[in-house]
């Protein structure tokens, strides 16, 4: 077409014309920008060439200015012209050459397509928690490519906790449409099919399949529930011999697949950090015995530290405060022979929660406030890194606060903390049941802590002491004295954007209003 523009002077003949016509206007851009390469458009081109100069004695008129080529535009051009283009053209427009391609995954095409094209739908960008009842999840919603995705992540297949997050998609929106935007729903195993997405207000929204036909299996609902399984728990039911864990399993199939991947989301944060933090705060995945794993949100709280469910389970919920850690309050285990007995670290633990429970009294009684604000002296270890919040069985926790002082008895010397991989001998009490007994057989520092533990339905919950264990910058423990179990925990290695709070109040505020949803 190029060549055809040059021959006549005055643009494409009649017969390319009509080809333009069917193109769209990236592709008509695209062609007439397109490189002169082939042999035989070189010599139709040098023809032209020798034709102009013979009759460029009788009189012909001024040459006409040389054109420009898209391809010698600079690429900050090209991408102000291509982020003009409708969507359905891109697409085709990629195809033209290289250097279109590599400029059309330019971020910035695609961050002004969310705000001006599907501008609905870019506060959906960022972490979100569905309400499915006390199981919850974690939905991360992100632009890629030309779609804006919402992946749900998955814990690791239990009690695999250092393996890396599964995630798979749920629903996609367009990025291809100027004035409309074509959501789908990626639930099931028939591919995408036509789905919505309701904008409820600023920190919710909401998703409803329209075909849920697209979710049903031909082996109906014994083949949905062995799929599921195997998704869900990387196994078969005949490989699951804990009858009580069999129930569990069943229990969260038929609750959760009810939904049909019609659910409600509310924006969750990550939590934010302080240079006075023991480790950095984030989400991370551990071992709630017959549950399997689940994820909980680390973040401190100037002398605490606590552990917040994003998944729960019928026992404790989504949403509620699974663990609670007492900074102020560490303590000093026994040599590794006198660990092995359970009988000495519950002593050592039920004594430090007697301390606690003195000195709330005592503050009770002077009229002070229980607050939560920066320990005059943080016990960070002494080299900072991420690590992990506890949490066990159907177990969560919650303690008083305390003073420096009551730790002058059970918190080792300053000096104890490992650095640099070295630290105390651990091993697990003789009793204590672990649903992974490769866990690290050195720990750097122990605190005080407590559990949430309640009956199935979250009924009568309390809150009972344990210990928790760091042991390097990416994994903690907690021992749960009453449920002698033990779990391990692994941080959560993966890059949330638009997830940041916007200030500490906000998130504090995200925290009451999830766990209010379960209370």
């Amino acid at each position: 077409m190029a060549v055809c523009a040059r021959l006549c002077g005055v643009g494409p003949s009649r017969g390319c014309r009509r080809r333009q016509q069917r193109r769209g206007p990236a592709e008509t851009a695209a062609a007439d920008s397109e490189a002169d390469t082939d042999p035989e458009e070189e010599r139709i081109e040098a023809g032209a060439a020798a034709l102009a100069g013979a009759g460029g004695g009788r009189g012909a008129g001024p040459s006409p200015p040389p054109r420009c080529s898209l391809l010698e535009l600079p690429p900050e051009l090209l991408v102000e012209i291509f982020a003009s283009l409708p969507g359905t053209d891109l697409p085709s427009l990629a195809q033209v050459c290289t250097k279109f391609r590599r400029i059309l995954h330019t971020d910035t095409i695609w961050r002004r397509r969310c705000r001006e094209v599907l501008h609905r739908y870019r506060h959906i960008l960022g972490l979100w928690q569905p309400d499915i009842g006390p199981y919850g999840g974690l939905l991360n919603v992100v632009v890629d490519g030309l779609f804006i995705i919402g992946w749900m992540y998955l814990p690791p297949h239990d009690p695999h906790v250092d393996d890396p997050m599964r995630f798979k998609p749920l629903f996609r929106v367009h990025l291809m449409e100027r004035k409309s935007a074509t959501v789908e729903c990626m639930y099931g195993h028939r591919g995408p099919h036509n789905g919505h997405i309701q904008i409820v207000k600023k920190d919710e929204f909401s998703t409803k399949c329209n075909q849920t036909d697209h979710h049903r299996m031909s082996g109906g609902r014994q083949e949905e529930f062995r799929t599921w399984l195997r998704e869900e728990w990387g196994r078969t039911l005949e490989d699951i011999f804990h009858e009580h864990m069999q129930e569990l399993i069943l229990m969260k199939f038929i609750y959760t697949s009810q939904y049909d991947n019609c659910l409600t989301y509310r924006r969750i944060y990550l939590p934010p950090s302080h240079p006075d933090d023991l480790i950095r705060p984030g989400l991370f995945k551990g071992t709630y015995g017959s549950h399997g794993l689940e994820i909980v949100m680390l973040s401190f709280h100037g002398k605490r530290a606590r552990g917040t469910k994003i998944t729960g389970d019928p026992n404790i919920p989504a949403g509620q405060q699974t663990v609670e850690i007492d900074l102020m309050h560490r303590i000093q285990l026994p040599d590794v022979e006198s660990l092995r007995s359970f009988n000495e670290l519950s002593r050592i633990v039920l004594e430090v929660r007697e301390q606690v429970r003195q000195e709330q009294q005592q503050r009770e009684e002077d009229g002070a406030e229980d607050g939560e604000g920066r320990a005059p002296q943080s016990p960070r270890e002494p080299q900072r890194g991420p690590a992990q919040p506890s949490v066990e069985l159907p177990a969560e926790k919650g303690g008083g606060p305390a003073d420096g002082e009551a730790a002058a008895a059970a918190a080792p010397a300053p000096e104890q903390p490992a650095q640099s991989g070295q630290g105390q001998p651990f091993v697990l009490p003789v009793g204590v049941s672990s649903r992974n007994e490769d866990y690290p057989r050195t720990c750097r520092m122990c605190f005080y802590g407590t559990g949430l533990i309640a009956g199935h339905g979250f009924t009568s919950p309390e809150r009972t002491p344990g210990v928790f264990i760091l042991f390097d910058e990416d994994r903690f423990g907690f021992i749960w004295l009453e449920l002698k179990s033990f779990s391990l925990y692994s941080r959560v290695r993966a890059t949330f954007r638009n997830a940041e709070a916007p200030s500490p109040q906000a998130f504090e505020e995200m925290l009451k209003n999830i766990q209010s949803l379960t209370s």
